[in-house]
């Protein structure tokens, strides 16, 4: 069973960065696209970044473009997520998930989640001054 630990979430001022890190563990990722999704109080969720199995494609949602990176390490079994210019909006918790095509090997992503068949637990990230 593959699980997912998000790391890297905390309290940080309008303007900081953070580094969120997923972390997987009882299965390689190496097959698997991963998905960044975030959900702040009283809304539902919403995609913000998500990388192809290779890591060769990324997709950002408009409001995160030009402030976030997302990257990959399939040796350290690792999905990254570099936050930059963090505002007040950004506030959420951060989930980091998990999808591949099961008649293939490569998988683009997708910033739906209902193509996520692996979740992790979240991690918080609060934006204030």
């Amino acid at each position: 069973q593959l699980q997912l630990v998000e790391s890297g979430g905390g309290l940080v001022q309008p303007g900081g960065s953070l580094r969120l890190s997923c972390t997987a563990s009882g299965y390689s990722l190496t097959y698997y696209a991963i998905g960044w999704f975030r959900q702040a109080p009283g809304k539902g969720r919403e995609g913000v970044s998500c990388i192809s199995s290779i890591g060769d494609t990324t997709k950002y949602a408009d409001s995160v473009k030009g402030r976030f990176t997302i990257s990959r390490d399939n040796v350290k079994n690792t999905v990254y997520l570099e936050m930059s210019r963090l505002e007040p909006e950004d506030t959420a918790v951060y989930y980091c998930a998990a999808g591949r095509d099961y008649s293939g090997s490569y998988y683009g992503g997708s910033l739906t989640e209902n193509v996520y068949d692996y979740w992790g637990q979240g991690t918080q990230v609060t934006v204030s001054s």
